[in-house]
C-alpha cells in the first residue's frame, strides 16, 4: 500500500488535487484498484485500457473516461503505468492513510468481518469491536477484545474512528447509528437490513445480501421465462398471450416493450 501522496513523486500524470468525481466513477474506482493490484502482483508494469477494463468488468471507453477525471490518459502504444495508477486511485479514494474502523455487532457476521484480512491490505484498520451483549463483551477476536457499546465515546476518541460498521440486528441498527453520529463518526457501512436515518453530512453505504439475491432471482426468473417461450396452452394449440408478447421475432430483434437486464 502506497503511503505517500502521488503528487510528491514528481512523476508525470500524478494527481495534483482531489478531483470532483461523478458518483458512478467513484463506485468503479475500487474495481480498477483491485484489478491493478492483481496485475502488479503478477509482475505487470503497464496495462492497456482494454486489458484493465476486462479485468475490472467494464467497457474500455467507460474506463478511459473515468481515469481521465484523475488526469490519467495512459501512453499511446504502451497503456497505463500500473504503479502510478495505483497511487493515483489510492490518493483519490483516501487510502494513503490507514483509516480506523469500529465494528459494532459481533454476532456471526461480525465475527466474519472481524477476521477478514483484506481490510488491512486495502488501507483500513479494525480498531475496535463493540457489542451490547454482556455475553460477547470481553471476548477476544483476532487480537481485539470486544468492548461494550457504552464505551463508544471513549473508543472513538482513543482510536480516532473514521468509519463505523454496523453488523447488528435491524432493530438495533438505528440506535447504533445515532450513537456513532453522536461521537463524531460521519461515515457508516450498514449491514443491517434496514434504512438508517442520519443527519446531513453523514454518508451511509448499505450492504444487503438478501436484496442482491432477490435481484439475481429476478434474472433467473427472466431467463427461465425466455427459455420456455414460445408457450402453448396444453391441448389447445393457442399461444399463451404473455408468451406471445415476450417472444423474440425471427432475426433476433427485441420485441417492443421488452427491457434488457438491469445493469446491461
Amino acid at each position: 500500500m502506497s503511503q505517500h501522496r502521488p503528487g510528491a513523486s514528481g512523476r508525470a500524470g500524478a494527481v495534483p488535487a482531489l478531483p470532483d468525481l461523478p458518483e458512478a466513477t467513484v463506485a468503479r474506482l475500487p474495481e480498477y484498484l483491485r484489478a491493478l493490484h492483481n496485475l502488479a502482483e503478477s509482475g505487470h508494469d503497464t496495462v492497456s485500457s482494454e486489458g484493465l477494463a476486462a479485468a475490472a468488468g467494464v467497457n474500455s471507453a467507460k474506463l478511459r473516461k473515468d481515469l481521465s477525471h484523475l488526469g490519467s490518459y495512459g501512453t499511446r502504444g504502451v497503456g497505463y503505468d500500473v504503479d502510478l495508477l495505483i497511487e493515483q486511485i489510492e490518493y483519490v479514494l483516501g487510502l494513503t492513510q490507514r483509516r480506523a474502523v469500529a465494528l459494532v455487532g459481533v454476532g456471526n457476521l461480525g465475527h466474519a468481518l472481524a477476521g477478514y484480512a483484506g481490510f488491512a491490505s486495502r488501507g483500513f484498520r479494525i480498531a475496535a469491536l463493540i457489542d451490547a451483549d454482556p455475553a460477547q463483551v470481553g471476548e477476544e477476536i483476532n487480537g481485539l477484545v470486544v468492548r461494550h457499546i457504552d464505551e463508544l465515546e471513549q473508543i472513538a476518541s482513543e482510536e480516532s474512528i473514521a468509519i463505523g460498521v454496523i453488523a447488528t440486528p435491524a432493530a438495533a441498527a438505528q440506535g447504533v447509528a445515532d450513537q456513532l453520529v453522536a461521537v463524531g463518526v460521519t461515515s457508516i457501512l450498514n449491514f443491517a437490513p434496514c434504512v438508517l436515518g442520519v443527519p446531513e453530512g453523514v454518508d451511509v453505504r448499505k450492504v444487503d445480501l438478501a436484496i442482491e439475491l432477490q435481484i439475481l432471482s429476478f434474472h433467473e426468473h427472466r431467463k427461465a421465462s425466455l427459455t420456455a417461450l414460445p408457450g402453448v396452452f396444453a391441448g389447445t394449440g393457442t399461444e399463451d398471450a404473455a408468451a406471445k408478447g415476450l417472444r423474440r421475432p425471427a432475426g433476433g430483434t427485441k420485441p417492443a416493450g421488452t427491457a434488457e437486464a438491469v445493469g446491461s
